[in-house]
């Protein structure tokens, strides 16, 4: 039976409790995390959010009373303890931070008792992550979870200090707003007042900082919480934090100054690991040339490398078609592969082929010097020897070729380089690899809309120097843009921001928005920007990515309370659920008879 804490006041968390307590009185409270009975004495491991603190009960020192309790405990018992701390004779354990001392108990209070869980409360949980999130509140108790979200509240401190030392201001926006087009679906809310009318879950709060800006503040952030209807995957979650800022009167260097300072100071305090400072930086050409992603990975080699002018004159019809529709022929040399066995090879050619291939081109060189290859008969000894020499290729090596469109090229060995590089152990988690990625195309066409769209969003900074590019050649416009890489995950971006109404209304008409279209989605801004606008740029970082890093984890759910699973729902809460019918009659909705029939 659950007992109360009249009188009792906790005195330490678990690990609170050092050597330097011995022979004095502390009261400790948490659940158990096992108990063992050894006949007349007890042995409780009792855990809180700190770690876990040994408690010993013998019935000479608590009383029959309490040993007969002690007796009773189980795991996920929650109990307060009184004793006195104690050195552990020669039997320390050296795996836990109160491994050298014990506590003695006086007294024992059961808070509350549990039934079994349905999974073991433990690190490295070999259980399915469908029942531990169904479970959420006891997933949240293993102290590998419990590190990831104190790390995490940990970086939004230091966030929170750093960027009010710098002199941001701390400014909430709205989060129920207008919807507005481009980027990723909204998640809507229907009005009661208005029948008909939605408010928009923010994606971000762009618009609203942008305003901030033309109001004076000079410098905003916000933790802010986004919503986008996407499809979710590893880092992405149809919910999150984002680390968001604003500033006036700065250019692209002074956004990346104070961000490479802020980035260093989190990864020293947290990691302890020291970032160089400035920051590599790589135009967002030479990172698809180079790596075939605009967020490539920095931690291990294998580079691609164009040999479109090699094989320009070869008969192999996979690499001619490709070069006469204007594409290229690219490869990546796979250092010491070159005995992989065709049925790994085979493994590839079907990886590759997901992201848009249609095969991929291999070349082997034997550590005799002589080749293994697919496309042997296309091409003589000497243009063999070329193309691998082309590809720094040496003895032991395998040689991987694409040959399309440059944009499926860059999409296949892009991601075929990331793939190898998992499979040979490459990616190391306590190494950190940070690039800003800058000079982003402004535009690009949309074969679907048949116009050009906006790279990042309509209110991007095209290069001063390219703007005169807008009516001869639109696509081959830089943005003032960058992105925060890390280990080939982008970490956040941003942009130096349009503040010229002329340059704005060019924008929109590429965009193919009419006057009246631009007024109607985003007038308020553009009314705004009627009354003296200060030049600004700013930036936003995904919180959650930045500490699933940081921890070494490999999806953010594990360093989010609450996640939510890969169709968007919570397992816990069974999110989202339909409503109460008269919530819909308020709102002036009607559910589709073809929704009634899915549900």
């Amino acid at each position: 039976m659950a007992e109360s804490m009249l009188g009792l006041k906790r005195s330490h968390r678990c690990t609170e409790v050092t050597a330097a307590n011995a022979g004095g009185e502390v009261t400790v409270m948490g659940w158990v995390q096992k108990s063992r009975n050894k006949g007349g004495i007890i042995f409780v491991d009792l855990r809180d959010r700190s770690g876990i603190l040994q408690i010993i009960f013998e019935e000479s020192d608590c009383g029959a009373e309490s040993f007969a309790k002690a007796e009773k405990l189980r795991s996920e018992f929650v109990i307060a303890v009184t004793g006195t701390v104690e050195n552990r004779a020669g039997s320390a354990n050296e795996n836990l931070a109160t491994g050298s001392i014990e506590v003695r108990a006086k007294d024992l209070r059961v808070l509350s008792e549990s039934e079994t869980p349905p999974f073991p409360i433990e690190e490295n949980s070999k259980t399915k992550e469908e029942l531990r999130l169904k479970y959420r509140y006891l997933d949240l108790r293993r102290p590998d979870i419990q590190k990831n979200i104190m790390v995490r509240s940990q970086v939004a401190i230091l966030t929170r200090a750093f960027l009010a030392e710098e002199g941001f201001l701390e400014i909430e926006t709205p989060t129920l707003i207008k919807s507005t087009p481009e980027g990723a679906r909204d998640y809507l809310v229907p009005s009661r007042v208005h029948p008909g009318s939605f408010y928009a879950l923010p994606q971000s709060p762009q618009l609203f900082k942008q305003l901030l800006m033309c109001s004076g503040y000079d410098r905003y952030f916000q933790l802010a919480r986004c919503y986008r209807d996407e499809d979710l995957r590893a880092d992405r979650q149809p919910e999150f934090t984002q680390i968001d800022m604003e500033l006036s009167f700065v250019d692209v260097e002074d956004v990346l100054e104070v961000n490479e300072r802020l980035l260093q100071k989190l990864f020293k305090e947290i990691c302890n690991f020291d970032i160089q400072l400035p920051i590599q930086r790589m135009t967002w050409r030479e990172a698809m040339d180079r790596f075939g992603s605009d967020k490539p990975d920095l931690r291990f080699g294998m580079e691609l490398k164009n040999v479109s002018g090699i094989v320009k004159d070869t008969e192999f019809a996979v690499f001619k078609g490709a070069l006469e529709h204007g594409g290229s022929v690219r490869g990546i040399n796979a250092k010491g592969q070159g005995a992989m066995p065709r049925k790994k090879i085979d493994a590839l050619v079907e990886y590759a082929k997901g992201f848009g291939a249609k095969g991929l081109a291999y070349l082997a060189i034997n550590e005799d010097g002589t080749y293994k290859c697919s496309f042997s008969k296309f091409m003589s000894e000497e243009e063999l020897h070329k193309l691998a020499d082309a590809m720094e290729g040496t003895a032991g090596d395998l040689l991987l070729f694409a040959a399309d469109k440059d944009s499926v090229v860059f999409d296949v060995l892009g991601n075929l380089r990331l793939e190898l590089a998992r499979q040979l152990d490459l990616l190391k988690k306590d190494e950190y690899k940070f690039l800003w990625v800058t000079e982003f195309p402004l535009l690009e066409y949309s074969e679907e809309h048949g116009r050009f769209t906006a790279v990042h969003h309509p209110f991007t900074m095209p290069m001063d120097e390219d703007w005169a590019l807008i009516d001869s050649d639109p696509g081959a416009i830089r943005a003032k843009a960058y992105d925060m890489v890390l280990n080939g995950t982008e970490l956040g971006g941003g942009s130096v921001r349009i503040h010229q109404s002329d340059i704005q209304s060019r924008m929109f008409d590429i965009l193919g928005f009419t006057r009246e279209q631009a007024q109607e989605q985003f007038g308020f801004l553009l009314d705004a920007f009627r009354f003296g606008v200060p030049p600004h740029a700013g930036l936003a970082y995904g919180l959650d990515r930045i500490v699933m890093l940081m921890v070494g984890a490999d999806s953010i759910r594990e360093v989010m309370a609450f996640p939510k699973v890969k169709d968007a729902s919570c397992l816990m809460s069974e999110a989202p659920s339909p409503v109460d019918p008269q919530q819909l009659v308020d709102l002036r909705i009607e559910i589709s008879e073809e929704v009634n029939r899915q549900q």
